[in-house]
């Protein structure tokens, strides 16, 4: 199998990148049979002048404003190997889609008008490709016939341009000076630049080293979904996702994270494809599992034998902010990072950088857009991720704003967070977990409802325990698996080892998830009642036990602690009342069915 390797062409807007890439196809004779011959027809009905940029600039809006906006994808072939060339987008006002196709590239050409020289985009690009993780960079200085292909303004660019490259962690492999509209240094050496003895931009591209493939990474699976079968006597429970580095084969054990759940891959599955033992990076496959788990959207499989990824809800992150209103602390946003999409808020910002200059203001308490910003987010779940020195692929993030992409980045460094003593319990538990011979959706289809902890907090310890009693009764009038546990239950039984105090608080907690978590394992709905719970309790809570599998309820007329929870009980209300309105929570939530 040849050799295939992307690359990206980037730089300000209209100082030629889109004329290199087309004059690079026309020269090579890549173009597909007629392309350029129908390009330049068109130009002559419409009586425009032919550009070779027309070759690349497809949409209609394009070719009106003369402008790339989204990143253009071209595939290209030399002797040496197949190419992905992935056109950028300048402008200033299409940033998010040149940063989507860096992201992708290996490599990447940053292209320079020789007469207008550098602009703000140009250093902002040189920033984003290193911000990126991309090391392979070359130069070209475009449109040298502008300039009459003087050699001492050549000079002066690269000098100005390689400084600033550098101050940013990016050595070029070299400059060249390039007519593109003439394929002068392109494809071809020029006749009018002797002076020019160094590599052409199709000899520098057949240089570029493919770095350590995602094949030859540890196994990293975002999982997108769970598929279930039943026709036929199917029973397949496929975990499937697209794998982003690595390899998995059967009989491999698979560790998922956050959660810490293993297993071992009994089949590896594809749509309409033929049987196989492997899958390996870049590929949309699934695989079935020996001993059955309950795995959710967003875990990150992994291999037990390779290193494993890190876990927090504390991120140092570097990013990029494209929103136009500012990215403030306070706020929530949701960050997708892999599979998964959690909700975050801005704890510290650290410095704030502009990039196109490099200038750096400390101790700022808002992002605005197009700035390039040190910080340290906090999730309200746990994530499983890579820094980016480990793997790029998996370290990589966006930030959602108002149901769009308003930012993204990437991981620095996991930082440690209130729960991770928790945490190393958990996965050490999960990992050492026998799993009962019967899977959690078989007992939800026999008991017609999907095990679930329905926590009842508040400051009226009385109305909280007659109403959580009276949800227990009603649940099973109904024929629910249900049980009813106080915090007494835990303290003076599991947790009679240990005093009551503050600082044995979080203990207590602990012990309260690990045994609601074998409860739900058994199938049932457990109602659990606790006074004044905070977000940390419950972040302690979520922490051993699913959070797609806790119902939060607050029992008064406010909520006294930072808590979020997922309904207001008013004392107010009579129990009816009460009760009514929990069951349409739990009926939305696919708790239990609205037969009920």
């Amino acid at each position: 199998m040849r050799e295939q390797m992307n690359i990206v062409v980037c730089g300000h807007v209209d100082h030629g990148k889109s004329t290199i890439v087309g004059r690079l196809l026309a020269d090579t004779g890549s173009l597909p049979e007629g392309k350029l011959e129908a390009v330049q027809a068109l130009c002559a009905r419409t009586s425009k002048p032919f550009e070779y940029a027309f070759l690349l600039d497809a949409l209609k809006d394009e070719r009106a404003q003369g402008i790339t906006i989204d990143a253009a994808r071209v595939f290209f072939k030399t002797g040496q190997r197949d190419y992905l060339i992935i056109d950028a987008p300048g402008h200033v006002e299409f940033l998010k889609n040149m940063i989507t196709g860096a992201a992708h590239a290996e490599a990447a050409f940053l292209v320079v008008d020789a007469k207008e020289g550098l602009q703000e985009n140009s250093r902002r690009h040189g920033y984003l490709l290193s911000f990126l993780g991309i090391r392979q960079v070359a130069v070209v200085i475009n449109k040298m016939d502008l300039v009459g292909c003087d050699r001492e303004h050549f000079d002066r660019i690269a000098t100005e341009f390689r400084r600033f490259l550098e101050s940013v962690g990016l050595t070029p492999e070299c400059f060249i000076p390039v007519i593109g509209r003439d394929g002068d240094n392109v494809a071809g050496r020029s006749a009018r630049m002797p002076w020019y003895d160094g590599r052409t931009v199709l000899e520098v591209l057949d240089g570029f080293e493919s770095g350590k493939t995602a094949t030859d990474q540890p196994f990293r699976m975002p999982v997108q979904d769970v598929y279930k079968f039943t026709s036929r006597g199917d029973d397949r429970r496929i975990v499937a996702g697209t794998i982003a580095t690595g390899r998995v084969a059967v009989g491999d054990d698979v560790v998922f994270y956050p959660s810490g759940k293993t297993s071992r891959v009994k089949t590896i599955e594809g749509f309409n494809t033929p049987a196989r033992t492997s899958a390996g990076a870049g590929e949309a496959t699934g695989f079935t599992l020996e001993q059955q788990l309950y795995v959710a959207r967003g875990e990150l499989a992994t291999l037990a034998a390779e290193p494993a990824p890190s876990v927090s809800t504390r991120l140092r992150v570097s990013l990029f902010w494209l929103g136009k209103s500012p990215l403030v602390r306070k706020k929530d946003y949701v960050l997708k990072i892999n599979a998964s999409r959690v909700p975050m808020r801005v704890e510290e910002i650290h410095r704030v950088m502009d990039a196109s200059d490099l200038s750096v203001q400390p101790n700022r308490d808002r992002i605005d857009r197009h700035e390039v910003a040190e910080c340290t987010l906090r999730l309200s779940r746990a994530v499983a991720f890579d820094t980016t020195d480990r793997i790029a692929v998996t370290g990589r993030f966006v930030i959602v704003d108002d149901h769009d992409i308003r930012g993204g980045g990437i991981v620095r460094e996991s930082l440690p967070d209130q729960q991770a003593w928790v945490r190393d319990k958990v996965l050490l538990r999960n990992y050492k977990w026998e799993p009962s011979g019967v899977p959690m959706e078989r007992r939800a289809e026999r008991y017609s409802q999907r095990a679930t902890l329905i926590l009842l907090t508040g400051d009226r310890s009385e109305e909280r325990r007659r109403l959580a009693k009276d949800l227990e009764a009603r649940l099973f009038e109904d024929g629910k698996l249900v049980y009813f546990m106080g915090m007494a239950n835990v303290l003076y039984g599991v947790d009679a080892d240990i005093e009551r105090s503050g600082e044995t608080r979080g203990e207590h907690l602990r012990r309260l998830a690990e045994v609601a978590n074998i409860v739900l394992d058994a199938g049932m709905i457990l109602v659990v009642t606790a006074h004044e719970l905070t977000q940390a309790d419950l972040e302690i809570i979520r922490t051993a036990v699913d959070p797609d599998r806790i119902e939060t309820l607050w029992v008064g007329d406010t909520v006294t602690t930072d808590l979020t929870c997922d309904l207001l009980i008013s004392p107010e209300e009579s129990a009816a009342e009460s009760l009514d309105r929990i069951k349409r929570l739990l009926q939305d939530d696919g708790v239990i069915f609205r037969c009920w």
